[in-house]
């Protein structure tokens, strides 16, 4: 059994309206999802993605009103954000540098890949990496500020951060079938200057950075203190009619795990690594289009069967994002 690559990665915003104006105005990704937390229903879970909400293309957030992360290891320590070229990433240094983003980068190459990092105005590091064509091919917002041609195209690499990265690394092959691909050195994460080994992970035949896992070994650095501005969870593509057997694959290999879950829009399973970062493995189908039609995906708040007869009560809880 193969992933097909990363499926969403799920973070977290105390500030819920700014972060919805600033990943529809200014990374022009569309809020194809206005959802709630299925474990937590005060909470929005926004779901970020193309035209259509294509797997593999989901960057979602939950509305927590927490202190901001302390950054450290153990964690998710940035995601990319693909785009198609070169060219993209000048646009997109120019469109980023206008919007006075913090931790703005300039444009370098790092493990063969031309990347720009930056981040959100609660300090989620991002990074916009080129990916020439490569991975499933996202439906264009139409109504996005950005250019067709320099829109986000999905996601991928994430870059993991851990101590320890033989435990982690036993999980990539062995659990969930990855490949090594080599490894590469960089500044470590909390941007001290201190160069570590990233190794790169890939799934199944899927060449890209949508496919791609980076495996950080940070020793020097004190564990993550989760909060907003940090990562709660990424998730990974599995074929709808392989659900069944991933979970029993995780039984079969004694992982401990949620068993199945059914978020409704797609069905998942959920498991921590050794390094306590949480994995999920998420189908593709049946997709968000299974309760609203395409042409209106994220302008009202949608919810699952179970939490409709709750819904007055919900939305009553809920601050307006518009």
């Amino acid at each position: 059994m193969d992933l097909l690559g990363l499926h969403h990665l799920t973070a977290v915003s105390a500030r819920i309206r700014e972060n919805y104006a600033f990943y529809t105005r200014v990374m022009g990704m569309r809020l194809v999802k206005r959802s709630v937390n299925q474990d937590d229903v005060s909470a929005y879970h926004l779901f970020y993605a193309d035209a259509v909400g294509t797997p593999g293309t989901d960057l979602t957030f939950f509305d927590w009103p927490v202190p901001r992360e302390r950054r450290g290891t153990h964690s998710v320590v940035r995601t990319g954000l693909r785009v198609r070229d070169e060219a993209s990433l000048a646009w997109w240094r120019n469109h980023l540098a206008e919007a006075s983003m913090p931790a703005l980068g300039d444009v370098t190459e790092v493990g063969g890949a031309s990347i720009l990092p930056f981040e959100d105005p609660e300090g989620q590091r991002l990074a916009l990496v080129v990916d020439g064509g490569t991975g499933d091919a996202p439906t264009p917002w139409d109504d996005s500020p950005v250019p067709v041609e320099h829109q986000v195209r999905g996601l991928g690499p994430v870059v993991l951060s851990v101590p320890d990265p033989g435990p982690t690394r036993e999980v990539l092959q062995q659990v969930l079938c990855m490949s090594s691909e080599g490894s590469f050195m960089q500044e470590d994460s909390a941007g001290t200057g201190r160069q570590v080994e990233v190794e790169r992970w890939t799934m199944g035949n899927q060449p890209g950075p949508h496919a791609e896992v980076h495996l950080a070994a940070e020793p020097h650095l004190p564990p993550v203190r989760p909060g907003a501005g940090g990562v709660h969870h990424v998730a990974f593509r599995v074929p709808d009619l392989d659900y069944g057997a991933w979970s029993e694959r995780l039984g079969e290999l004694r992982i401990p795990n949620s068993g199945p879950v059914d978020r409704y829009y797609f069905r998942s399973l959920y498991f921590r690594e050794p390094n306590g970062i949480l994995f999920e493995l998420a189908t593709d189908g049946p997709g968000f289009a299974v309760d609203e039609p395409v042409e209106c995906l994220g302008e009202e708040v949608a919810l699952p069967p179970f939490l409709e007869p709750r819904r007055d009560s919900i939305v009553a809880n809920l601050r307006p994002l518009d």
